[in-house]
């Protein structure tokens, strides 16, 4: 049973057309995505449905009785009221009933002091207290405007789970994949005014789309087929004006003035960077806290070239502060940062002020008016035209642009600078799916290093090679590979503390991919004097933790680089050796070449397997001693 239709509706501001006579239908329990590039229409649709605006033309009919609960992008509460107050205002026949319920979401969404007025909340803390209060509403339908913005990994996960199991409908907008995928059903995309409605999940969308663009497109050639074949008639010209011949030029008028399909506009990134040096950045033993919090604790880490690191961890954990120490906007309690004297820095900032009355073509010249590319030389107006702002946008003011599309020109401004370091902080938020994409492919060619702070999994899993995690207490881990893959460590960690004794569970601080970073103590405990001595001699000649050394360390980091270089240069000397197979002297050096390479690839293996082995041991926890036996 259908409970929400949305019939030929028609919407536009000025001369911009949002939806143009377009219609789809949800049926009852249904989860429906809505997607497509910013400024298309993706907020506006929910208002339509949620009855905040009204359609130009065309009606949204609802099932009787239905009732709909709406999260808007920016949610706003009475200051003075208390967070428990808030979420529980109009809810006030159960409110009994419902107090423990909201409680206990407000702790799984981090917000614990239930007390606290709601003036003091930050932006992203509204918006999690403004999703429970309509998760707790009786609605028959959801209607969520970037419902995942502002949650972290495990937030998210929650949400998830909720939604799935939850018995009435849902519409959302968000750009998370991965969430797409797990949660819906239903795929509503906007595109180009018109409404396209797939009964599907995120991964079956993309199949059902790339059908239908290719039926557009073979629909297409057979008329553009058609209208070479008509033309050729209509220039040999007619020899009489019969009906049979005045119905074939009207065909010919016809298939002439239909319109084509229209392809989608793409954000086009070319990799455009500044030269690196040796030195690049080096933190060294930072430490930072806020109001006796404990945010950073001894981290240091050396970014190599070509680095893709992530960082993740529960909102508020010192992520987006680490980022500001490293571009120098905060300092450090303790401990040293290095900066390389060839380093640039484009911070792509997760709040961005930007001048709401200046001309977006002015934003991006403040920066530069032209740059250099692989392609040559580029100008401000041309790299705005690839970023899809066209001429006419392009001398409109800022603050007539979606939040998505100022995300988008923020990001067209921090790239004007050609960085060789690229500072991503929450970078999926408001950029929608195909900008993403896009972004993704251009950080695979980008000649630097790039740092991530993301609670977008499919983003990680897509574009990072390392993953920092904060732990708590200031602590921050490492692990190798993406998102996915510290999720799996992780899980693999917990599983080990939960079957270990409690004297293991001490030891094992964690799966850190070999980091060696964070080493447990060991300490005795005993109620005789005996077992006090005892244990006061065990503290003295405590068995020593095994860690990388930070040669090791730094070795570990980079050998399976090294590998593939070696693998790829022999690759390329194998290539060679039948070109030079009438020239003994050049083929004898080939051949001589690929020797040497061989055999340093035979020692950096059995130098990788022995580092392998030994971030196993660390990752156990095990001593040296207990090392020297295995």
């Amino acid at each position: 049973m259908n409970i929400l239709t949305v019939e030929n509706i028609t919407k536009a501001y000025g001369e911009r057309k949002l939806f143009d006579n377009a219609s789809f239908f949800l049926q009852e329990g249904e989860k429906a995505g809505i997607i497509g590039i910013n400024g298309t229409g993706k907020s506006t649709l929910l208002k339509i449905i949620a009855g905040l605006e009204e359609p130009d033309e065309g009606r949204v009919i609802k099932a009787n009785h239905a009732m709909v609960g709406f999260l808007s992008q920016h949610p706003q509460f009475n200051a003075e009221d208390t967070v428990l107050e808030a979420v529980l205002r109009d809810a006030a026949a159960d409110y009994g009933n419902r107090e423990s319920e909201a409680k206990s979401m407000m702790t799984k969404l981090g917000i614990t002091d239930f007390s606290e007025k709601c003036g003091h909340l930050s932006g992203g803390q509204k918006k999690r207290l403004a999703l429970i209060k309509v998760l707790l509403s009786p609605a028959d339908i959801l209607i969520l405007d970037e419902p995942t913005n502002h949650l972290d990994g495990e937030m998210a996960q929650w949400l998830e789970d909720t939604l799935r199991n939850r018995k009435g409908a849902v519409i959302m907008v968000t750009h998370d994949r991965y969430f797409l995928d797990s949660v819906s059903n239903r795929i509503v995309e906007i595109d180009k005014g018109h409404i396209y409605s797939y009964e599907t999940n995120y991964s079956g969308y993309l199949e059902l789309k790339l059908q239908r663009e290719e039926m557009e497109q073979a629909s297409e050639r057979k008329r553009q087929s058609v209208l070479r074949t008509e033309l050729e008639w209509v220039k040999r010209g007619a020899r009489a004006r019969s009906t049979k011949q005045k119905a074939r030029l009207e065909r010919y008028e016809e298939l002439k003035n239909r319109t084509a399909p229209v392809t989608d506009g793409q954000v086009e990134l070319g990799s455009v960077a500044s030269r690196l040096g040796r030195t690049t950045i080096e933190l060294s033993h930072l430490e930072k806290g806020f109001d006796n919090k404990k945010l950073i604790e001894d981290f240091s880490y050396i970014f190599l070239k070509n680095d893709r690191v992530g960082f993740v961890g529960k909102n508020g954990c010192g992520k987006t502060t680490l980022m500001k120490m490293i571009t120098g906007s905060e300092k450090p309690d303790a401990g040293n940062i290095e900066i390389g004297q060839t380093v640039k820095i484009g911070y792509y900032a997760q709040e961005c002020n930007m001048p709401e009355n200046s001309r977006v073509i002015d934003y991006i010249r403040d920066v530069a008016e032209i740059i250099d590319t692989p392609e040559g030389k580029i100008t401000a107006t041309r790299l705005l035209e690839k970023f899809l702002f066209s001429g006419e946008d392009q001398y409109g003011p800022v603050g007539k642009l979606s939040g998505g599309e100022k995300r988008r020109l923020n990001l067209c401004r921090v790239l004007m600078g050609a960085p060789n370091v690229l500072i991503l902080d929450e970078p999926t938020n408001d950029l929608d799916i195909a900008t993403l994409t896009i972004l993704e492919n251009y950080l695979d060619t980008f000649q630097g290093i790039v740092i991530a702070v993301s609670h977008d999994r499919y983003f990680l899993d897509r574009t990072m090679r390392r993953i920092f995690a904060f732990e708590g207490n200031g602590k921050i881990v490492q692990y190798e590979g993406g998102y996915s893959d510290y999720l799996l460590r992780k899980s693999v960690e917990e599983e080990l503390a939960a079957n270990s004794s409690d004297s293991d569970k001490r030891q094992v601080k964690g799966l850190a991919g070999g980091a060696g970073i964070g080493q447990a103590s060991v300490a005795g405990a005993g109620t005789s004097q005996t077992d006090s001595a005892a244990s006061k001699g065990n503290r003295q000649h405590a068995p020593k933790k095994l860690k990388f050394s930070y040669k090791e360390q730094r070795e570990y980091e980079t050998i399976e680089t090294d590998i593939a270089k070696l693998e790829e240069g022999i690759e390329e000397l194998e290539k060679q050796i039948p070109q030079y197979a009438r020239d003994f002297v050049k083929l004898q050096e080939v051949t001589q070449k690929k020797e040497q390479l061989e055999k340093e690839l035979e020692e950096k293996m059995d130098r990788w397997m022995y580092l392998e082995d030994l971030a196993a041991k660390i990752a156990a926890g095990m001593t040296e001693e207990e090392a020297a036996v295995k």
